[in-house]
């Protein structure tokens, strides 16, 4: 057992340190995680901790002029947190571009080249772990395997942000943010395998962790560069026109609600639901919104139903559909599914109905006591772009005593949740990354229960809050924002916050909080929603002392009801009562450009806040 601790680490540090070896200046080397100060990284002098997001870009045009190569160097590498390194990168290579446009693409090849070494080093070293049994603790190797699967997603992220740049003539509002969402991605699943090894307590964590740093850095520059490249002023309170993704060599549109009643009508019973997509094509287009439909598939118990399990449904469905291919259409009958879904990233555009909240039924019991990683304890976990779910319950049945328990896991670009519920108690919905939107949703938790480092927008939701074990605390948010150049943060607009039937039949039996501060730039703010009393009067829970409570983004804006009030709120830096401009920063519009994507739903949506008449 020692033997191949000692191996196979010593190959996968010289491998990753010929991988980062650039990073490296002989003048000016760059200092490992316990050489760095305990603060994060400082903000370039342009933007403050304390400031709202900035801006999506505006359009440039798509040769901007350029700059000599020393100034041009400089001045891109303010807008990284490692200016220093930034300027070695750049510098250090031959190739290096002499533009500021430039640059974002010559780092993401850079990334990828990295990327694509560790992936292959770390999945290696997977196998080989798993074919000697007893090297290594269940936990270790469960989380060794985190890391294999999120490197593999790492890559696949660059190699599309690498396509989209070399195809681009011009750089669209949409398109940055896109590629701005993929980059924090990258980052985010760095992040996530380094806790996952720590929270499995494997001596990995330390063998791995320089290397791993280096590269997370090199990452954080290529982000900063990137979401930099482009004037981000443009102040983009109306939706935009012609930009929304979809709608060429359609199949057949169908409002979203037409479809559901018209695949529940279709299949009620033993009626053959194989004739439902003939039947959907003959509605035709109608005046008001719509979604494109390819092909629809039933799962339930009759013999006339497609399939039997979710799973092989989605098995079922083309690889890598594009926008333009339409929806492909999983119909659950009302049911209990016990069985643990994966959505994985080369099945795109799945659009996932049920019957209603508590009739289509997505169930498990997997969590962290019994042996499984946070990262892959969850019911449902979703990867694959575009994911749609609408009127389905997704629920970890695990318990308070099970501690972290994921009903659903969501790492998917442009994915929404409509008219879903979700059921857990600690960690019941892990908002991964990338960009998500959920709307009349319940979610229902106790500790960090809406967690994770995506940009996540809640509207007009209800969010619960359950009695947790006795001592225990419940914080409704824990936001994992890393580096302050990701896009990321959770933003609840119009929601409900209360307190679930246990919890309101024992309202004193714990403390409940707006959220706490999982990482040093956690950003989450709630705006315009009702707020129960069963809100503490400070609204907000430190994580771990002070730390992060200065450069973490919370905000609150134009809340009601009798835990909104403010005036015995935290004192931290990083808390601030939002104006309006501010709260707008924050909407479908101006945080996840949710217009350029959200449409193709036919899911409702308002772009900005709630109009007040």
């Amino acid at each position: 057992m020692k033997t191949l601790h000692f191996s196979s680490s010593l190959l996968f540090l010289s491998v990753l340190f010929l991988s980062c070896a650039f990073l490296i200046s002989p003048q000016s080397p760059s200092p490992s995680p316990s050489e760095l100060p305990s603060q994060p990284p400082s903000l370039p002098p342009s933007q403050s901790p304390s400031l709202p997001p900035s801006q999506p870009p505006s359009l440039p045009p798509s040769k901007p002029p350029s700059l000599p190569p020393s100034q041009s160097t400089s001045d891109a590498c303010k807008s990284t947190p490692y200016p220093k390194l930034c300027r070695t990168i750049l510098s250090a290579v031959k190739s290096s571009p002499s533009d500021p446009y430039s640059y974002g693409k010559f780092t993401i090849k850079q990334c990828l080249k990295q990327a694509s070494r560790l992936s292959k080093v770390i999945n290696g070293y997977v196998r080989r772990v798993r074919n000697k049994p007893g090297s290594m603790t269940a936990e270790e190797i469960g989380a060794v395997a985190d890391c294999g699967e999120l490197a593999e997603l790492s890559v696949s992220y660059l190699e599309t942000v690498a396509a989209e740049l070399k195809m681009a003539d011009m750089m669209t509002a949409a398109l940055v943010e896109h590629v701005n969402s993929l980059l924090s991605g990258v980052v985010t699943n760095q992040q996530t395998c380094l806790d996952g090894l720590v929270e499995a307590k494997s001596g990995f964590a330390a063998a791995i962790g320089s290397p791993m740093g280096n590269l997370t850095r090199l990452y954080s520059v290529s982000l900063g560069l990137v979401s930099h490249a482009l004037n981000r002023n443009l102040k983009r309170f109306k939706a935009s026109k012609g930009k929304i993704l979809g709608g060429r060599n359609s199949t057949y549109r169908e409002p979203l609600e037409t479809l559901i009643k018209v695949l529940r009508k279709t299949c009620d019973n033993d009626k053959d639901c194989r004739k439902a997509a003939r039947k959907l094509g003959e509605l035709g287009v109608t005046s008001g919104g719509s979604i494109l439909v390819s092909q629809a598939v039933i799962v339930g118990p009759y013999k006339s139903d497609n399939f039997t399990t979710i799973t092989d449904a989605i098995a079922a469905a083309p690889n890598n559909a594009r926008p333009e291919d339409g929806y492909f259409v999983i119909y659950a009958r009302e049911g209990v599914y016990e069985e643990y879904i994966v959505v994985p990233i080369n099945k795109k555009n799945l659009l996932l109905m049920g019957d209603g909240i508590n009739k289509t039924i997505i169930t498990g019991n997997h969590n962290v006591v019994d042996g499984w990683t946070t990262y892959n304890c969850s019911s449902f976990a979703v990867t694959g772009e575009r994911f749609m779910a609408v009127d389905v319950t997704f629920r970890n049945t695990a318990g308070p005593e099970k501690h972290q328990a994921v009903a659903l896991r969501n790492n998917a670009e442009g994915s929404t949740f409509y008219r879903c519920s979700f059921e857990g108690y600690q960690d019941t919905l892990y908002v991964h990354s990338l960009r998500q939107f959920y709307r009349e949703c319940d979610i229902y938790g106790t500790i960090d229960f809406i967690f994770g480092n995506a940009a996540a927008i809640f509207q007009n939701c209800n969010i619960y809050a359950r009695k947790p074990m006795a001592k225990q605390k419940n914080a409704i948010t824990a936001h994992g924002r890393t580096e302050p150049n990701q896009n990321t943060g959770i933003s609840i607009i119009n929601c409900t916050i209360k307190a679930a039937p246990d919890l309101a039949a024992d309202p004193t039996s714990t403390m409940t909080f707006l959220g706490r501060p999982w990482k040093p730039y956690s950003r989450t703010v709630f705006m315009q929603s009702y707020i129960s009393d069963i809100v503490q009067p400070v609204g907000w829970l430190e994580w771990n002392g002070t730390t992060g409570l200065d450069t973490i983004y919370y905000g609150e804006y134009d809340n009601f009801g009798p835990g909104a009030k403010t005036d015995r709120r935290v004192q931290w830096l990083g808390y601030n009562l939002l104006d309006m401009a501010q709260a707008m920063n924050f909407t479908v519009y101006n945080f996840t450009l949710g217009d350029t994507w959200l449409p193709q739903t036919d899911i409702p949506f308002y772009g900005g806040l709630v109009r007040k008449d």
